[in-house]
């Protein structure tokens, strides 16, 4: 974060309608962090003996990373979600059922593609070993690819990394509007 752009901090508000509705298989991901695709060649502790097992790994959200944005709206800034609102939104991802809403450089929405396993990088869950260490807060996902021409897709590097694709809020306005919603209601129920 060389520039000095603006830094949002991003979070989900209280309403059913923001959070993560989607992750995508992208080619450069915003974290700038690539999954590792596991087939019979490697040598893994939970490895299939005879057939690949067609899991990607890797992380989906990154605790305080600043992400580069540009819009026709606000110009240049970054966004960043902190560790408490990650965690919300995983919750909330969970909680809607959407562990098989992946799609494809958030266009395509694929079948066949599903997350297997999901957690938050804390002092009990580290970051898996291979992977560059994450900060606590981060969400470590693994799914897997049943879907043959996504698999080969991920084989020949065309998808790389995960994207979350959803509706945020900025924290700050957040704040701003609470603050004015509860002098709102102070001043209503003084009358």
């Amino acid at each position: 974060m060389e520039e000095k752009f603006p830094l949002i901090n991003m979070t989900i508000d209280d309403h059913e309608e923001t959070g993560v509705d989607f992750i995508a298989l992208v080619d450069t991901p915003a974290i700038e962090r690539e999954w590792m695709a596991f087939n019979k060649q490697q040598k893994l502790e939970f490895k299939v003996e005879d057939e690949e097992q067609r899991l990607i790994m890797g992380a989906i959200m990154v605790a305080d990373l600043p992400i580069y944005r540009r819009d026709e709206e606000n110009g240049e800034y970054y966004v960043r979600f902190d560790s408490d609102s990650i965690k919300k939104i995983v919750h909330r991802y969970f909680k809607n059922g959407y562990t098989s809403n992946v799609n494809l450089d958030h266009t395509t929405k694929t079948d066949g593609v599903y997350l297997v396993e999901s957690f938050l990088i804390d002092k009990h869950k580290r970051t898996p070993e291979g992977f560059s260490k994450l900060p606590n807060g981060s969400w470590f996902g693994t799914m897997k690819v049943e879907n043959d021409e996504v698999w080969e897709q991920v084989k020949d590097g065309t998808f790389r990394g995960f994207s979350i694709e959803g509706i945020f809020t900025d924290a700050a306005k957040k704040d701003i509007d609470k603050k004015l919603i509860d002098q709102v209601i102070r001043v209503l129920s003084e009358h």
